[in-house]
């Protein structure tokens, strides 16, 4: 499938280390702010994290360059709003799902989360080159780690925003530490599964599913 632009969504709830410099507010503010994003997106597709310049990026979004230092400090702020917008539309697309299965379990819940990851990586631009941080080589001014939040590393904080979705199904005090063991652990296999076959090998993502449905199984019900 053809990756298509991040349609706007919610920012995530904690602002990104090196984010937008300020939010817009007016319309057309948002649109500017908006298809910087998407510009972004589209050449991480074309020419990868290296060969991505803020110069371009404003070139393709027919902005003025000085109004996108107004919104973000540079690469590593541009790089980290699309990964927190890409954040928040896996978060609005994985409480859609959940909320469309009724109560699913926790091996119901991985295969959705999963399964929404996929699909982001299939038709999202640039999303196989950043998803919620950096995959491909980092560049030396990014602080690939924290694009998502000043403290956290990239998968801790989307651990914290996966079990609050969860909500009841998580709520044992083990789950904290399991999900970000989870994150890491699907983290590491879907990029194999996306390595191995540009659509993502079907039996790599089994196993995904397999391996973080097995673990979480595991969790005691209280420390």
């Amino acid at each position: 499938m053809t990756p298509q632009p991040a349609a706007p969504s919610a920012p995530a709830s904690r602002a990104p280390a090196a984010g937008a410099r300020r939010r817009p507010v007016q319309q057309r503010s948002q649109e500017r702010y908006e298809r910087l994003l998407d510009a972004c997106a589209g050449l991480l597709d074309e020419v990868g994290t290296a060969g991505l310049t803020t110069k371009e990026v404003a070139l393709r979004a027919e902005v003025p360059i000085g109004t996108l230092y107004q919104f973000f400090a540079g690469k590593e702020g541009l790089l980290a709003a699309l990964a927190e917008r890409n954040l928040a539309r896996f978060l609005d697309g994985l409480t859609r799902r959940v909320a469309a299965a009724g109560h699913p379990d926790v091996a119901g819940f991985t295969d959705l989360a999963v399964e929404e990851f996929v699909a982001m990586k299939r038709t999202v631009a640039g999303f196989g080159h950043l998803d919620f941080g950096l995959v491909d080589a980092v560049p030396a001014e990014v602080d690939d780690l924290h694009l998502l939040d000043a403290e956290l590393d990239n998968n801790a904080a989307v651990a914290v925003r996966l079990r609050t979705i969860g909500g009841g199904l998580f709520a044992a005090p083990g789950y904290a530490l399991a999900l970000r063991v989870a994150m890491e652990c699907a983290d590491a296999v879907l990029k194999l599964a996306f390595r191995a076959d540009p659509d993502g090998d079907p039996a790599l993502i089994g196993e995904c599913k397999r391996l973080v449905c097995s673990y979480l199984a595991e969790v005691p019900a209280a420390d």
